[in-house]
């Protein structure tokens, strides 16, 4: 025991590395600043020690142990003996200049103060010495800065040395990099790659669009030239990876130059967002991979906050589907918006508990309910509404996956369009004040049961809002499909006091959503290959979850009742360019690493998805991602009769009968048209 102790006594008493680092460091200038001075005299004499003046001599010997204590605590102040000096860059470089140029000035005003209160004395011609020599002053001043700064310096540049022969000689694998932006971002990119030597990074070009700054150099790096010039200096410079560091870039220049990347076989890497740069973490290790949502050169989508916050904050909001990919991003972005109440009702207990674990932790102090449940449940949907009294519902709980609806069209009308209906009349005899149907584009001109069923699902919110305008409130009929429903208790007074208004907005393909084809491409991805694409032609609209669910936000607190918002998904892109890329950013060779096969369109399936029908009319929202399509014309009360016969058609589940039925009901539905 007692020698552990005494081990652990001496090592306690050991210096660390910096500290005795700090010691010599601390000699070293004692002795250099006075050497500096020593030299100085000795050269203005022509380096003969003989010439130089006993009294100048005498003078100096006399000084010098004083001058070098006071050098020592002024750079021991300007803490010259704590940085790190491996990565020594501009502020150390000036600390040590103004330490030096200071304590120089103090010797000279100490100096000629010393020479004034002594005596006269005369040199060897019979001169008064009345002041030290001029250049002993200047050269010394120059010759300490030189030996201060060059040790600190010199130290740094053989550990960067080191670490470059290190890297050439196959310790570490040399990687050639080309950075994108020669601004601000990309040279803190470049002096942090600099620095980091012992990663094999080595910056080989420098690629940026200002003309001005082509074939010129930053830290011994060419600017090589603009976008245009990127595959032929990857070539050249043998490039195994490329750093976009420009994050000021428009959307489409990031695409454009993202997509002449892609056709390399390099690493790419991109800083993200502005605040980086602003906070000065501009660094290789924030850098994140180019996601695929980069590819798609849409602009951020902007909304505004003030108006979601004021038609969310202090309210009762309920999420249908509240864990689904959309539904838990509503559940996210509307607890942010300050409700009173947030619900989260979802018939799938998992993804419910991962929201609801999520939002506790994220915004402890909202009330939020979590409860499990179908919306086909009529007594269950019901009793949600009387109890909560929700403001506000948005509708996202649906069957969305268009070739499993295909296979089972009876639930898809079950799920989509009955527990549509249930939740919109749970919604209207409740007082709720705003009914949001989460629609799809592929309602328009549907060839597929599921866009089909999204169709009358904007139907069914159409007939609420139209018939409570109309007072007609009272014609509404409550879908019972067992005896016992009829038990449950209507408000009594359903010709008056109902304002409830029912809107749709429709968006296309979610980027990550479930279901969704990246999730997809993924998993091929990582098992092989091959990626299966079911046409070479087939295009989609995308935009990312986020985006999505702040425009169906927006599109709220613009709604008046009766409208179908319809989002500005941008530009459409191939499935197979989709596919390509995502192998690319994954780091392999689509068709050589990785394969791509067709497989052919699946049932219900077309090649390209619609916004708006041919008889809708665009209409304009304050914000420019939002318009509005006049809804299309139908019978209305012919229209609640047939949901009545397709209740029964699709629990008996008849299918045959069904499918002609869901043809009379929306007569856009073309299912021999998905080829």
């Amino acid at each position: 025991m007692s020698s552990n102790k005494e081990t652990k006594v001496k090592k306690s008493k050991l210096l660390q590395h910096w500290q005795a680092v700090s010691i010599y460091l601390t000699i070293y200038d004692f002795i250099a600043v006075n050497l500096a001075y020593f030299l100085a005299l000795w050269l203005r004499f022509d380096c003969h020690y003989a010439e130089i003046p006993e009294v100048w001599l005498y003078l100096f010997v006399r000084f010098a142990p004083f001058y070098g204590v006071f050098c020592v605590i002024i750079f021991w102040v300007m803490k010259l003996y704590q940085s790190i000096w491996r990565f020594a860059s501009y502020n150390e470089l000036s600390r040590v200049t103004v330490a030096s140029l200071f304590t120089s000035v103090c010797h000279i005003v100490a100096m000629t103060i010393v020479i004034k209160c002594m005596p006269t004395t005369y040199d060897s011609l019979g001169m008064a010495i009345q002041r030290m020599p001029i250049t002993y002053y200047t050269f010394g001043m120059i010759i300490q800065l030189m030996l201060v700064l060059g040790i600190r310096f010199s130290y740094r540049f053989i550990l960067l040395e080191r670490d470059r022969m290190r890297a050439s000689s196959g310790d570490y694998p040399v990687q050639n990099v080309m950075i994108i932006g020669a601004g601000d971002a990309g040279q803190m990119i470049l002096r942090d790659i600099t620095h980091q030597r012992r990663t094999g990074d080595r910056v080989c070009c420098i690629i940026d669009d200002n003309k001005n700054k082509w074939n010129r150099y930053i830290d011994g790096v060419p600017i090589v030239g603009g976008r245009d010039d990127i595959l032929v200096n990857v070539k050249k410079y043998n490039i195994n990876k490329i750093y976009v560091s420009i994050p000021s870039l428009s959307r489409a220049d990031k695409k454009e130059i993202l997509n002449i990347c892609s056709e390399t076989d390099c690493t790419l890497k991109d800083l993200p967002s502005l605040s980086q740069l602003a906070r000065g973490e501009v660094t290789v290790k924030e850098m994140r991979d180019v996601a695929i949502e980069d590819l798609l050169g849409r602009e951020t989508v902007k909304v505004n906050m003030e108006e979601i916050l004021q038609s969310l904050s202090g309210k009762t909001i309920m999420v249908t589907g509240g864990g689904g990919s959309i539904g838990s991003e509503l559940c996210r972005q509307i607890a942010n918006h300050k409700p009173k109440k947030l619900i989260i009702f979802d018939v799938y207990e998992n993804n419910a508990y991962d929201i609801q674990q999520e939002l506790k932790i994220k915004c402890p102090e909202l009330d939020l309910v979590t409860l499990i449940g179908s919306v086909r449940d009529s007594k269950r949907i019901f009793s949600v509404f009387e109890k909560y009294k929700p403001d506000i519902v948005y509708h996202a709980a649906a069957h969305k996956h268009v070739p499993l609806m295909e296979a089972s069209p009876c639930e898809a009308i079950k799920n989509n369009v009955i527990g549509t209906y249930k939740t919109a009349y749970a919604a209207m005899m409740n007082g709720c004040k705003r009914f949001v149907l989460i629609s799809t584009d592929k309602a328009v001109n549907p060839t597929n049961v599921m866009g089909a069923s999204k169709r009358m699902c904007e139907m069914v919110v159409q007939t609420f809002d139209r018939l409570i305008k109309e007072g007609r409130a009272k014609d509404i009929p409550a879908l019972y499909l067992h005896a016992d429903d009829e038990d449950v208790k209507l408000p009594e007074n359903i010709t008056s006091d109902i304002k409830t208004e029912f809107v749709a907005v429709r968006f296309g393909n979610v980027l990550g959503s479930n279901g969704s084809v990246i999730p997809l491409f993924k998993k091929q991805i990582l098992a092989g290959g091959p990626v299966t694409v079911t046409h070479p032609d087939i295009i989609r609209y995308f935009m990312t979850i986020p985006e999505a669910v702040s425009l169906v936000l927006q599109a709220g607190s613009y709604a008046h009742g009766g409208e179908i918002f319809v989002l500005d998904m941008g530009e459409p892109m191939k499935i197979v360019t989709l596919a390509r890329n995502l192998i690319k950013l994954s780091g392999f060779k689509p068709d050589e690493d990785i394969k791509i096969e067709y497989t052919g369109l699946r049932p219900g399936e077309k090649l390209y998805e619609e916004k708006l029908m041919d008889e809708e009319k665009m209409g304009k929202t304050p914000n420019q991602l939002i318009y509005i399509g006049a809804p299309l014309e139908f019978e209305i009360d012919k229209f609640i009769t047939d949901i009545q016969n397709i209740m029964v058609q699709s629990y008996n589940n008849d299918e045959d009968s069904l499918r002609t039925a869901i043809k009379s009901i929306v007569t856009t539905y073309h299912p021999e048209a998905n080829a």
